[in-house]
């Protein structure tokens, strides 16, 4: 397989991890929501304020089935494009597929002090986040845990990774 997906919950550090791994590998890097917000010219966050969400999940499928093209490229997921449509399964069935696990209290944290806003946290004070994110979270874990590899993103040790996906790239 020529293509790594990451996906995981909103603050796991998907676009981070992508980057870092992608350089590891001395491969190209893509990020679904970037190449979203290029090809309809418009943030994710400002979609969600004039269009539903169920809008968005439609157009999300189709940029991420865009990648199958690419190769040797690690690719970004948005948080909840795993959870949509058949995405999990056409992501593992065209390459391999790595959840990043955050805790809810992290993944809180990093929500707060991130510099990218997040539409489903838009409003929402630190308790009412915290509530939602535990809900949410619960509620997307079953398509994360269909993933190939699971680490935790906290503390990720990337050489680690790197022999787990060289390890299941050569099975």
């Amino acid at each position: 397989m020529n293509r790594i997906y990451l996906v995981g919950y909103m603050g796991a550090g998907k676009t981070t991890t992508a980057r870092r791994l992608a350089q590891r590998l001395g491969w190209e890097v893509a990020d679904t929501d970037a190449m979203f917000e290029e090809k309809y010219r418009i943030s994710v966050c400002d979609f969600f304020k004039k269009y539903d969400e169920d809008l968005y999940r439609k157009l999300e499928s189709e940029v991420l089935k865009s990648t199958e093209s690419m190769e040797n490229v690690v690719v970004s997921t948005g948080g909840g494009t795993a959870c949509y449509f058949d995405n999990m399964d056409w992501m593992n069935r065209h390459g391999l597929t790595v959840f990043l696990r955050i805790s809810s209290t992290a993944a809180v944290d990093r929500v707060l002090h991130s510099r990218h806003k997040r539409p489903l946290a838009e409003g929402k004070s630190e308790a009412e986040l915290m509530e939602f994110v535990n809900q949410h979270y619960a509620s997307r874990l079953p398509f994360y845990e269909q993933a190939q590899i699971t680490v935790k993103s906290e503390d990720l040790d990337l050489d680690d990774l790197v022999r787990r996906l060289e390890g299941l790239r050569l099975s």
